[in-house]
């Protein structure tokens, strides 16, 4: 293991991280544990073009190392395109999350929206409300297009206001 690995708790941006310019954010000066922290852009979420969620707010996670997660609440989905999933996946943070493919005319996205039904003490805020994989569907921050944050484990939104490095990127694997 790499003598860095998570020594990076937002307290300090580390050196070989990117210096934000006005108006941007550095994923490194983001607290571990997580912060979550509301938005009040326009968030859109499309499959295959279909709308799938719209909403005026939402509920950004900050995390050291990582692109946020934008949280909606569940009315802002269109749960006829939603079918459960058996995947379940754990986050030391924000606890059992549980998983839903998304259904359009064209095919089905398996366990492309997540959310926390009983997160744990610290993520109360995000309880049941919804997060999805960018790299499967297409999502918007105001008009901008968000761009997914690499690697597959991975649910980051990247947008123009953040520099990193950040996790899932080539080299990171021992962050």
């Amino acid at each position: 293991m790499n003598s860095r690995s998570w020594q990076h708790r937002g307290q300090k941006r580390p050196e070989f991280a990117a210096t934000p310019a006005a108006g941007q954010e550095s994923v490194w000066d983001y607290p571990r544990p997580p912060a979550y922290v509301r938005d009040e852009r326009a968030v859109r979420i499309q499959a295959d073009g279909q709308l799938l969620a719209k909403a005026d707010q939402s509920i950004r996670a900050l995390e050291t190392g990582s692109p946020p997660a934008f949280y909606l609440p569940p009315d802002a989905f269109d749960h006829t395109l939603l079918i459960p999933s058996s995947r379940r996946t754990f986050c030391e943070w924000k606890g059992e999350a549980k998983y839903y493919d998304v259904v359009t005319p064209q095919r089905t996205l398996e366990a492309a929206v997540w959310r926390y039904p009983a997160p744990l003490k610290g993520a109360e805020i995000i309880a049941g409300w919804l997060s999805c994989y960018p790299e499967q569907l297409e999502c918007f921050v105001g008009d901008e297009a968000v761009l997914p944050q690499e690697g597959r484990y991975y649910g980051g939104w990247v947008t123009s206001e953040l520099v990193g490095p950040w996790k899932g990127e080539p080299g990171t694997g021992h962050w």
